[in-house]
């Protein structure tokens, strides 16, 4: 049952949401009551499950940077490997991000035909005043950019997702200083936000059961009112991602293994195969973390001292595919939301999604569609509404496989490149 919902059932949701809007179409039920109940039950089923992701927003993202950020300061001895392994995942996910932002203003997926966007994005009741009263003139000035990052009152920043940029940035500030705190003190800590994390996780896990249900929910509406013109946007839109992530792993990663790494990229591929493809099947990163741990240090030849610190932090804490992806995924919807009503969004919108792509992947727990929450969190901080994340439902499991597979095989890649930069000597033959 669980390999269902984790492989099967949100295509199954898809497929049978399709099936639905056929049969109610040829028996021309679009128009009847009992279509419009249908509707509005669908309609509460997606909003439920929406609801239930944003609960997680805080609880997920807070635990998953404090547990990421507070091993930098447990033991001296990494603390070099540290600054390592966090440049390394900080630069690798800010080139993904600027790919990201490249191929959607190069593509422009969501510049389609105004009543299409329209049509799409009515599906979820978001209409112009209500965007308008977010406050978007507000949110655009770069004197309240940086107020936000550190709020008066870290509660209240906590219980509004305009503010989440602060929470960020305080629970980066907590989790470094547990870590420097003695160790009797650290310990108890230690054991305290990962016991958060475990619990966090399993209850983003029980709503993750739900998705097929919440999908057909949220889809079948839009499928209903926009039937067939809607598969022609997303499919420019999931070209659009396969460019990112295609550069990402077959251009960017290659040059940096084999001019940073100084090993043969193709030795690299071919080892990390089974490993990419069980993190693409699973669509989970800490699920695959036990395996690459186990191809890292028995195939690669890594030191279990320099593969046990690099990888499990790259896994929480590097998250460039899903930062691509959310980069991607906002400035998608953006265009949609410009075409449709003319609502204008800026260069300096774009660079808060960069860096709002940066930040939140860093607090991405790796498991599987919590990149969504992510992408509620920086709709929310460029002023987009949160619910407009459901126009990507119908191709979101499939992209979500491909970003986890792009997060993982990119965290053995830093593992390798960092045990080179330390002088170990891996299986690889150099170049």
């Amino acid at each position: 049952m669980k390999k269902f919902y984790h492989h099967w059932g949100v295509l199954s949701a898809l497929l049978v949401s399709i099936f639905v809007v056929i049969g109610l179409r040829m028996l021309n039920l679009e128009d009847s009551i009992f279509t419009r109940q249908c509707m509005g039950l669908c309609e509460l089923t997606g909003k439920l499950f929406m609801n239930a992701l944003k609960m997680l927003v805080v609880p997920l993202i807070t635990s998953s940077l404090i547990c990421g950020i507070m091993s930098f300061g447990s033991q001296s001895e990494f603390r070099r490997l540290g600054l390592k392994t966090f440049l390394f995942y900080f630069l690798t996910c800010f080139v993904a991000v600027i790919l990201g932002l490249w191929v959607t203003n190069v593509l422009k997926p969501g510049m389609t035909h105004p009543d299409l966007a329209a049509k799409i994005l009515g599906q979820a009741n978001i209409l112009p005043s209500d965007f308008v009263s977010i406050n978007k003139i507000e949110t655009a000035k770069f004197s309240n950019f940086i107020l936000r990052l550190l709020p008066q009152n870290i509660l209240s920043a906590a219980a509004d997702n305009t503010q989440i940029l602060g929470l960020i940035v305080f629970s980066l500030l907590f989790g470094f200083f547990i870590g420097r705190l003695p160790d009797d003190l650290r310990k108890v800590q230690w054991k305290l936000w990962e016991g958060i994390q475990q619990i966090v996780r399993n209850i983003t896990h029980i709503v993750i059961v739900f998705a097929p249900i919440g999908v057909f929910g949220l889809v079948t509406p839009i499928f209903l009112n926009t039937g067939v013109e809607l598969i022609k946007p997303l499919l420019w839109f999931v070209v659009t991602i396969l460019c990112g992530f295609a550069l990402y792993y077959f251009v960017f990663l290659f040059l940096l293994l084999k001019f940073v790494g100084k090993i043969k990229p193709w030795a690299h591929y071919k080892a990390m195969l089974p490993v990419t493809l069980m993190a693409f099947s699973t669509a989970s990163s800490a699920a695959v973390l036990p395996f690459a741990l186990e191809r890292v240090e028995n195939v690669s030849k890594v030191s279990p001292k320099t593969a046990r610190f690099t990888l499990p932090l790259g896994i929480t804490i590097n998250m460039s595919g899903t930062a691509l992806y959310e980069c991607v995924v906002v400035l998608f919807i953006a265009q949609l939301y410009q075409v449709a009503w003319g609502i204008q969004f800026d260069i300096f919108d774009q660079l808060t999604v960069v860096l709002m792509s940066l930040l939140t992947s860093v607090g991405v727990a790796g498991i599987p569609a919590s990149g969504l929450i992510a992408i509620t969190m920086i709709l929310s901080s460029v002023g987009l509404p949160v619910e407009s994340v459901s126009v990507i439902w119908v191709v979101e499991r499939f992209l979500d496989m491909l970003r986890t597979a792009i997060n993982v095989f990119n965290d053995t890649c830093g593992t390798i490149i960092i045990a080179r930069s330390e002088g170990e000597d891996t299986a690889y033959p150099e170049c």
